[in-house]
């Protein structure tokens, strides 16, 4: 719970129609379940963050940092700390000539759209993931053959006192859905991609074929998190659970999609729970069948 002496002291960092309590997380992520965090701030600059982000940290309140809640599975007891969400106010996408600039809270397929119409070529892996640069960064997001760690230069990210740093892409440790901001306790702010020139007609051609492929393949009309699990060494995690008859089960109102083994989807009124227990039932099956442990791709957050 909140205390009075925080609430107050809140306001003195945000403005108070910025600040919701009790906020039903469903509302904030693409999965559409998740109970209530105690607090939910909408964040509006940067300066207001890191002095936020100092602040938190020494009174010890947990917080955890959201953007689009396109990658997050959220507990049906929900969140019992401070949600930051850098969103609307996050969103500025500057073009420095075969660079774009763009800040934590945009989304990845506008970054993608903006390269585009301006003849830079790199980012159009990245046209149909939902997510933002700043969770796309921090999970190294792909598709496609490509990923962030391919087109990032540099990414700028505050500390857990408010300090800002620069962190170069080697800095950044990328590995498969993985980077150095997963086990720092780095917030990311805006990030520098470095692209190349290219003719706009066959940036645009791509970006159109790799939405009409997952159209075609993936189960978009659903809620979910994208895909679930990363893909085993070796392997593709969505013709294990295939191959091991699970098309199709259910757990409550979650279920392995049939046209997309990869993803778990809410068919309309399944909660948190429903979601993690067919995580783990899918997990158990095909390593039972394969002797493959499918490891979630999805976070996790609040008590399961």
């Amino acid at each position: 719970m909140i205390s009075q002496a925080v609430k107050e002291a809140l306001q003195k960092f945000i403005p108070a129609e910025n600040i919701f309590y009790k906020e039903p997380l469903s509302k904030h992520t693409t999965f559409r379940v998740g109970g209530e965090a105690d607090c939910f701030i909408k964040i509006k600059n940067e300066e207001g963050l890191a002095a936020l982000a100092a602040y938190l940290n020494k009174v010890g309140l947990p917080f955890f940092i959201m953007g689009n809640g396109s990658n997050l599975l959220v507990s049906d007891e929900g969140y019992r700390g401070v949600i930051l969400q850098l969103g609307d106010a996050f969103q500025e996408i500057r073009v420095q000539g075969e660079r774009i600039c763009a800040q934590a809270g945009a989304l990845l397929s506008k970054v993608a759209k903006t390269a585009c119409e301006n003849g830079l070529s790199g980012m159009e892996f990245a046209a149909g993931i939902p997510g933002t640069v700043g969770g796309g960064v921090m999970m190294n997001a792909g598709a496609y053959d490509g990923e962030m760690k391919q087109v990032v230069e540099s990414v700028v990210v505050l500390d857990r006192e408010g300090n800002r740093l620069e962190l170069d892409n080697e800095t950044m440790e990328f590995g498969y859905r993985t980077s150095a901001i997963k086990s720092q306790p780095f917030i990311v702010t805006e990030c520098r991609f470095k692209l190349q020139p290219g003719q706009k007609e066959a940036i645009a051609a791509k970006m159109e074929d790799f939405q009409r492929r997952r159209k075609e393949k993936q189960p978009l009309e659903y809620p979910s998190a994208g895909s679930t699990f990363k893909r085993p060494e070796g392997y593709f995690a969505g013709k294990l659970i295939m191959d091991a008859g699970l098309a199709g089960k259910s757990i409550g109102g979650a279920q392995v999609s049939e046209k997309h083994c990869g993803f778990i989807i809410n068919t309309g009124n399944a909660t948190a729970s429903d979601i993690k227990k067919l995580i783990g039932s899918v997990q158990e099956e095909v390593d039972r069948c394969f002797g493959v442990r499918l490891e979630p791709e999805v976070v996790f957050l609040g008590r399961f």
